[in-house]
């Protein structure tokens, strides 16, 4: 043994041996456990080193591969808020790699079950997983991040498992792994579909929760970490040492196509529970300042989450770890921006909600992290957690107003046609007072957690039965349509209207404001069959349906994508004015008889069709070079309505010829030459169907007198 250094934390290979290191400010002492093949082998080694309440010590001898654990000497007074209990081997905060997994036997757990003011003495160690000292080193070659700015970006949200569980081209080994993501056949069908970056469901190593092990259940969507530093074992192809790299090379293969690769992190809560919940880390490492408690009974916790605990982000080594952790992922991973979850809870520095918290503060001044992309889910299950729009600046929001508004317009419910215009436009309404741009909004009409788009358009009520818990669990006001008939039908008529409320979806999707988000497997016409919480279902009900794509959809999709990324007037870094720009208006709003919407039209209830004029002249902004960038006009008309309508096309001001590009009650219009319409023509536009037209020739020199009437989103 050698003294060893405070920092950094964890278990730390240099290439001569190994610094160990833990924060404790409870311990009496801590022994450090060294693991080898045999689970009775175990070398304790009591640290000696204590600075600032971190405990250390450096084995020259030791190299990657090594299995360890800590044990924790001090109070044990569960009243207090204090857990305590060497007889539980404990994972290590820090680590960078896992092998094994834990089996649940009462030996996990810090109390007795028939006492649990009791200490349960039983050895945990042949139970829970052990941490390895990682690798550090890996050729990263010529890997650059792509850097794909925020207005061109097109997220992907993927599960790692699930995305290539069924893909026929990636071997069967690598099914459900990082490498798995990493085959070309995978990123391939990521780059022809248009994706600029991927956002990968929880990677951080979490546990498979007690009671749905319990039903034979497995917690598939992962939303339970134990160690923030750790990709999790289970989507690796290799032995445990092994995930580092395999990770790393996944990371380095989407770039190499220029995909970026976001991750999904939660930093809110951890696996280990309320106070009847396993002792596996920081419950025994140091309870009192890794977790929320209630002031006057610290033996419950604070659940801000809905999973029986809070980390507490006032003190200042939770605080530490978070942001070590993602300048882990950031520097030695290589990865590219977060969506955090539950991302209110981060910012309770009291009970509220608090925008100026540490946390925040961190992030802001943090010469990493405040570089890449981040991403909040802007709620949590604690009072006052709905915070979409309040943010800080450099944040994104999962934009849930526009989930919403989006998928009542397409069903028909009234008094909607405001609400979309502004959803669509960017929720100026949400963002622009805090100098935020459109790019703040994340949009998205469908999740991991809810209907896939298939599910959608094809239920109205959920069927969650497969997961055991009575109908009781997901979200039972879904927003959805089954027009007609619940679940798969034969009847053509709904057939092909579902098909197109689906293109209607993803076409609204990718020209609106902000930056669109697709889920994984809406792309191939994915079905859960109903049951929008599969986060227990780790088998065909969730996994990508590539045994069954629905080819048409794809093409669709790519059509549409390719569409937004050609046209940067569906993608604009700034908001738009409702006001002449060289001019003309660079957007403005018509009824169904050519003429502007008024403060009376966008208030009247039963209206569902609106037509949108995009001036492509009047971008404000600039490219990367200081070029001016000029685009294409075009004409959106959206009839979400029960009727067909007959639309006339505005007066030649607003543009004198244009050509039908996309037509969702038709597919193939806009693949070939089409015979363009002039200002004054009548178009047939089917129920509940849009049109995108693209002016052929410019607006006809008009009169410089304001216009008496009209309106503006």
């Amino acid at each position: 043994m050698w003294v060893g250094q405070p920092f950094p934390l964890g278990g730390t290979y240099d290439g001569s041996g190994t610094n160990f290191s833990i924060f404790s400010s409870v311990a009496d002492g801590v022994e450090l456990c060294l693991h080898g093949t045999d689970p009775d082998d175990e070398e304790r080694i009591e640290l000696t080193e204590v600075d600032g309440h971190i405990w250390h010590t450096y084995l020259p001898d030791v190299r990657p591969g090594q299995q360890y654990g800590y044990r924790v000497h001090g109070p044990w007074d569960p009243a207090r808020g204090l857990w305590c209990n060497p007889s539980k081997l404990l994972l290590d905060p820090y680590a960078k790699a896992i092998d094994g997994r834990i089996d649940w036997d009462e030996a996990c757990f810090g109390y007795q079950f028939d006492d649990p003011l009791q200490p349960n003495t039983d050895d945990s160690a042949p139970h829970v997983w052990k941490a390895v000292v990682g690798d550090p080193f890996f050729d990263w070659g010529n890997d650059r991040p792509p850097e794909v700015p925020l207005h061109e970006t097109v997220i992907y949200e993927a599960h790692v498992r699930g995305l290539t569980m069924t893909h026929p081209a990636v071997p069967e080994p690598l099914r459900g792994t990082y490498a798995g993501i990493a085959h070309p056949a995978v990123i391939a069908h990521l780059h022809d579909l248009g994706i600029t970056a991927i956002e990968l469901m929880p990677v951080h190593q979490f546990v498979q929760d007690h009671h749905l092990v319990e039903k034979g259940l497995r917690n598939y969507w992962g939303y339970n970490s134990i160690a923030f530093l750790t990709p999790h074992n289970e989507y690796t192809s290799s032995a445990a040492l092994g995930q580092i790299q395999e990770f790393k090379t996944m990371v380095k293969s989407l770039h190499a196509a220029g995909i970026e690769v976001l991750l999904d992190v939660v930093y809110n809560h951890t696996a280990e529970g309320n106070h009847f919940g396993p002792t596996l880390s920081m419950r025994g490492i140091d309870n009192q300042a890794y977790y929320r408690l209630v002031d006057d009974d610290p033996q419950y916790y604070l659940d801000f989450t809905g999973t029986g605990n809070s980390l507490n982000m006032r003190h200042p080594h939770v605080l530490q770890l978070i942001m070590d952790s993602l300048r882990y992922w950031v520097l030695e991973m290589h990865v590219d921006g977060f969506r955090f979850d539950l991302a209110s809870t981060l910012a309770r520095e009291l009970h509220e909600v608090d925008r100026l918290s540490a946390f925040f503060d961190l992030v802001q001044q943090d010469p990493v992290i405040s570089q890449v992309k981040l991403i909040a889910e802007p709620w949590d299950v604690g009072e006052g957690g709905y915070q979409v729009g309040n943010f800080p600046p450099q944040w994104s929001e999962w934009n849930g107003q526009y989930r919403d508004t989006i998928r009542d317009f397409w069903r028909g419910e009234p008094s909607t046609l405001a609400e979309f215009g502004s959803r669509f436009t960017g929720s100026s309404d949400l963002y622009e007072a805090d100098t935020r741009r459109p790019t703040a909004s994340i949009n998205f009409v469908t999740a991991h957690d809810g209907f896939t788009l298939t599910d959608l358009v094809s239920y109205n009520e959920k069927h969650n039965d497969a997961n055991l818990e009575d109908g009781h669990d997901g979200e039972s006001h879904n927003r959805s349509w089954n027009h007609g008939v619940e679940g798969p039908t034969d009847d053509p008529a709904i057939r092909s209207l579902r098909d197109r409320q689906r293109r209607n979806l993803m076409t609204t999707l990718m020209l609106s404001q902000g930056v669109p988000m697709i889920v994984g497997g809406d792309e191939l016409g994915q079905t859960h069959h109903g049951n929008n919480n599969v986060y227990c279902q780790d088998n065909e009900l969730s996994w990508y349906p590539w045994d069954d794509v629905d080819d048409d959809f794809v093409r669709w999709c790519q059509r549409v994508i390719a569409f937004r990324m050609a046209h940067p007037v569906f993608r604009r870094r700034r908001w738009f004015q409702g006001r002449r720009i060289r001019g003309i208006e660079d957007l403005a709003w018509f009824r169904p008889d050519g003429g502007e919407m008024t403060d009376d039209d966008w208030a009247t209830g039963y209206a569902r069709a609106v037509g949108v004029f995009v001036n492509g002249k009047s971008i404000p902004t600039p490219d990367a070079y200081g070029e001016k960038v000029v685009d294409d006009t075009f004409l959106l008309l959206f009839n979400a309505g029960a009727d067909a309508l007959t639309w006339t096309i505005p007066g030649p001001e607003w543009g004198r010829r244009w050509t039908v590009d996309l037509d969702t009650a038709d597919p193939r219009v806009g693949l070939r030459r089409k015979a363009a319409v002039k200002a004054g023509d009548e178009l047939h536009l089917v129920e509940r169907s849009m049109l995108v037209l693209r002016s052929t020739q410019p607006p006809a020199k008009r009169s410089q007198a304001r216009r008496a009437t009209g309106s503006n989103t």
